[in-house]
This record gives structure tokens, C-alpha cells and sequence, in this order.
């Protein structure tokens, strides 16, 4: 996951001196910073339960959770920017792609919510942490060149949830519930959003969201 993020972002963010792209604005580096963060986190949390240091590792969990909470803030802001871009454009396909990251404001909040509540369940938390992630893995799938068209990158993203169902048969003999019902939850998120995303009822409700 942090190796698609680095790769999609590389151009745009990461390594954006080497390749000239334009400035950013103010908002765009807040949550680029956050959503890094994130990403920094999750290698960090995996090393320090692998290690043995699970004290450390809850420790940290707090810092997580604020963190979640202030993506998701951070994503509303975007999400309603690229709505009010969106809307001043001549077509509707700007509108029509608003609800990706919108239902992202849903999903990752609601996965890592449930992962935090599930805490005292390690193999429940990390599998729904992971999930959470994976969405937002998205955004850095479809930046990469020959990624970029929906619902294929979504399907890249997926192959993340195929790798988790390895290793459950794997290590368990058969898929973990939540490795089955997380992955619903985000497949089902990514159908809607391939298929409503250019319906009139989205289209004006992207438009309210512009103001």
C-alpha cells in the first residue's frame, strides 16, 4: 500500500521538484501530510506489534484515532473543494466523480472506527485497519499511469483484500469474518460509486455540496 501511494502521489507530491508540476495550495499539503502520516503509522504500528512492543503499539493507538479524525476533516475540505471546481467546469464528469472521494469520507472513518472498537481483538483490528487503509490506497492506485480509469482502479485496489484471503486460508484454513465483511464494506462503497456517480440525483447533490 505505501509503495502504490509513494508511486501514484510521486509525481504530483512526493518527488514534484523533479518532475515540475505546479504548486499546490495550502490545503492540498495539509492533507497530503495527514493521509503520509497515516501511511508512516501504519508501517510503524505493524513493526512495533511484530517486535513485541504491543504497549508502545496502544500508546500510538491514540495518536491514530486523532489522526483518523483529522484525515477525515481534512477530506471533507477536499471533497468540497473539488465539488465547487467541478461545478464551474462545462461537462458533469467532475460532478459525477465527486462521490469517490466523498463515500471515502464515509468509509475510512467507519472501518477505522469499528477496528478502534474491536481494539482488545487483535486479529478483528488489524484486518479491519488494513481495509481502511486499502481505501485509502485508492487515490494512489488510479494516479498511476494506465490506472487511472474507474472502476479499474478499484480493482486494482482489491487485490489487496485477494492477498488478505490468501493469507487467512493460509494461516486459518478459511477467511476471517472480518476480512469477508470489511471487504464487502469496501466493495460495496466502490460499486456504488462506479454506478451512481453519474446518476441526476448524485449529479445534483454534488451541485449542493459546491454551494
Amino acid at each position: 500500500m505505501v509503495v502504490a501511494v509513494f508511486s501514484g502521489f510521486s509525481r504530483s507530491y512526493y518527488l514534484k521538484g523533479l518532475y515540475g508540476t505546479p504548486s499546490l495550495p495550502t490545503l492540498f499539503h495539509i492533507h497530503g501530510l495527514l493521509f503520509t502520516a497515516w501511511m508512516t503509522l501504519l508501517v510503524v504500528q505493524t513493526g512495533l506489534v511484530a517486535t513485541r512492543r504491543v504497549a508502545v503499539h496502544r500508546q500510538l493507538g491514540v495518536a491514530g484515532g486523532a489522526l483518523a479524525a483529522l484525515m477525515t476533516l481534512a477530506a471533507i475540505a477536499m471533497t468540497l473543494d473539488l465539488a465547487r471546481r467541478a461545478a464551474a467546469a462545462p461537462t458533469n464528469d467532475g460532478l459525477a466523480f465527486v462521490i469517490v472521494p466523498f463515500l471515502t469520507v464515509i468509509v475510512f472513518p467507519a472501518l477505522v472506527g469499528a477496528a478502534l472498537y474491536y481494539r482488545r481483538q487483535p486479529d478483528i483490528h488489524k484486518r479491519l485497519m488494513l481495509i481502511a487503509t486499502l481505501e485509502l490506497t485508492t487515490a494512489g492506485v488510479a494516479r498511476i499511469p494506465g490506472a487511472g480509469s474507474m472502476p479499474l482502479f478499484f480493482v486494482l485496489t482489491d487485490i489487496g483484500l485477494v492477498a488478505m484471503m490468501v493469507y487467512d486460508l493460509a494461516s486459518r484454513g478459511r477467511p476471517h469474518s472480518a476480512t469477508v465483511w470489511g471487504g464487502l464494506f469496501l466493495i460495496a462503497s466502490q460499486v456504488v460509486r462506479t454506478t451512481a456517480g453519474g446518476t441526476a440525483a448524485w449529479l445534483a447533490f454534488a451541485r449542493m455540496l459546491a454551494g
